[in-house]
């Protein structure tokens, strides 16, 4: 293996890729990373440049043999890759504004990867991420895919069906953060904790939890009951759990569990939030305006701090842990994206899953849970078949199974407003969308 590792990462000129490119640096006795070409769009053309620059910097300072390349050629990137990574957003951060604000004028949670706004979120990457996946099929067909795109789940679902390439793992820092958050609660190392997750992607729970091997997801529960204990994320709101509701449940739920279960108070938090200071892509604009001007300085040759506000926390050490447990066969444990094949009972098997995984050379192998609890088995369902529609209509650009995938979304009260919110979004979001304009059902 001495010609090293090539890694390509699609969305390069990210705010995250700086997070990325530190993971690869602590890791490089175990991951050699020879090349990392970080691609991206003509829109992105001068974020790319800037945060390339940084990369360069990065691993100047460190000393490590990496070489950063630059590009807007995906295809040249990609040739004879051993990973892909995705991170990009269709439409920049002007489609998640209009994904966040227009469900707002009818009373519904406008949010990046639930709801409505999830779903445009699918429709415009799903046709993105196959014609990727096209190319890696041809250029680099032994590549692991490693998405980090939201809706992570729907997209990873939307690979596993509607392509050949099965050699895809979908990421998110959703479980890393729970575990790091049970840590800080119950005060110990997180490297001493381990979480049983199942479910989906942005609905995953904790179904047990261990410390130094010995359950203590009581206890954990307790914590999380207490109101001054309100385990969340940078985006969203941390709003307290009702203690008894949290006992009931018996599970460990995920921050974002509050916008099926306390539905009407994250409206009314968003609500005021996008009056007085903007919605959440509002506010990661301006971070993001802060961020890239640090970036600039030729000084800076590390990570910033100011990253950890962006939302991202613990973005790198999820991807290259996963990146280099493949590379190293290590046979881990880690919670990712994957083919159910079993390891969710009320969940179809050729399904993607959020779900513990062993990962080995051959990639991840899922920890069969069997059934999820009763409590929240029909909620994961019910996202399920969102995700399955929803993947179905990005592919074909079919209205009616578009309106049928907004529907069936439990933060949706209706068909009347579904079909209001679709049409709205379908016209704001117009030129990424051409497979329902080039189709006779609009």
């Amino acid at each position: 293996m001495t010609k090293g590792i090539k890694i390509v990462t699609i969305g390069g000129g990210s705010s995250y890729t700086p997070e990325l490119v530190e993971g690869f640096i602590k890791r490089y006795d175990e991951l050699p990373v020879r090349e990392l070409w970080l691609v991206d769009v003509e829109e992105g053309k001068e974020k790319l440049e800037i945060v390339g620059n940084l990369a360069k910097r990065m691993v100047e300072k460190a000393g490590v043999p990496i070489d950063i390349h630059l590009t807007l050629d995906r295809r040249k990137a990609l040739k004879d890759a051993d990973f892909v990574t995705t991170q990009f957003r269709v439409g920049l951060l002007d489609a998640r504004m209009k994904d966040e604000r227009i469900p707002l004028k009818y009373g519904v949670i406008g949010q990046e990867t639930n709801g409505p706004g999830g779903l445009f979120k699918g429709l415009r990457t799903i046709p993105v991420i196959l014609s990727i996946v096209k190319d890696i099929e041809e250029l680099c067909p032994n590549a692991w895919l490693v998405n980090f795109t939201n809706p992570a789940g729907m997209v990873t679902e939307a690979i596993l069906r509607y392509s050949n390439h099965k050699k895809v793992v979908g990421l998110c820092n959703v479980p890393i953060g729970i575990r790091m958050g049970i840590a800080k609660a119950l005060e110990v190392d997180e490297s001493r904790v381990q979480v049983s997750f199942a479910g989906l992607n942005h609905m995953v729970f904790g179904l047990d939890v261990f410390l130094d091997g010995v359950s203590v997801k009581d206890q954990v529960i307790d914590a999380m009951a207490d109101p001054t204990n309100a385990m969340s994320m940078r985006n969203i709101k941390g709003i307290s759990w009702d203690p008894d509701f949290i006992k009931g449940l018996g599970v460990i739920p995920c921050g974002y569990h509050r916008y099926y279960y306390k539905t009407n108070e994250m409206l009314q938090e968003e609500q005021n939030a996008a009056e007085l200071e903007g919605t959440r892509a509002e506010v990661v604009r301006a971070l993001e305006k802060d961020l890239f001007e640090l970036y600039k300085d030729p000084n800076l040759a590390i990570k910033p701090p100011q990253l950890q506000k962006r939302g991202g926390a613990y973005y790198s050490d999820a991807a290259c842990s996963l990146i280099s447990s493949i590379y190293n066969d290590k046979g881990d444990i880690q919670p990712v994206n994957t083919i159910n094949n079993g390891a969710i009972a009320s969940i179809p098997n050729d399904s993607a899953v959020e779900v513990s995984c062993v990962i080995t050379k051959e990639g991840p192998k899922p920890i069969a849970v069997g059934d999820l609890p009763v409590a929240v088995r029909g909620l994961v369902q019910q996202i399920k078949s969102f995700e399955r529609v929803a993947a179905e209509a990005a592919v074909t650009g079919d209205y009616n199974t578009a309106l049928v995938a907004m529907t069936i979304n439990p933060l949706v009260p209706s068909d009347t407003i579904a079909k209001q919110l679709l049409d709205e979004m379908l016209d704001a979001h117009k030129s990424h969308l051409p497979q329902f304009f080039n189709s006779v059902n609009v």
